[in-house]
């Protein structure tokens, strides 16, 4: 019975408390605005899945909203830089040949977040390299995993920075 008084007068006192938990958001940044990826491959979906999974990952685990630029708390921008769709990573050996038996995607990232009503960096990286395994031809699970790995380490690095 004592631990169920603790327990609730723990909560009422939680709940009075100003601060809360609410995802996890950044201090003073409500809203963002992603800014479209550049993108220097020969790839041009990319431009729109990196933009896509980096606003669906700030939106759900940091719990931040989507804006315009101009009336954004903060803006991610970044660019593709390389895009390795056929690196071979299991090969069996054969008779005057190699057969590949998995392949990984990988793809470089130069990313940042700005909070553009302090003026400061957030968090900045240049030359982020994210991989995804996938079996062949099966590319597109290898892309998938290898965005999964690359809004996680924004996600990361942005709320390293609190």
């Amino acid at each position: 019975m004592l631990g169920a008084v603790a327990i609730s007068s723990g909560v009422l006192s939680l709940s009075a408390c100003p601060y809360g938990f609410h995802g996890g958001t950044l201090p003073n940044v409500r809203t963002v605005a992603i800014l479209p990826f550049d993108n220097d491959t020969p790839e041009p979906a990319l431009t729109q899945e990196v933009t896509e999974s980096v606003r669906l990952a700030l939106e759900g685990r940091l719990g931040l909203r989507i804006a315009k630029e101009d009336n954004a708390d903060a803006i991610v921008r970044g660019r593709v830089v390389r895009y390795e769709p056929d690196v071979p990573q299991g090969v069996l050996p054969g008779q005057g040949q190699v057969t590949v038996t998995k392949r990984k995607v990988q793809l470089i990232i130069d990313v940042e977040i700005v909070n553009q009503r302090e003026g400061t960096t957030v968090w900045k990286r240049q030359g982020l390299l994210v991989d995804g395994d996938y079996d062949p031809p099966n590319e597109r699970d290898g892309r998938r995993a290898a965005l999964a790995k690359l809004v996680q380490q924004i996600v990361d690095g942005a709320q390293s920075q609190w």
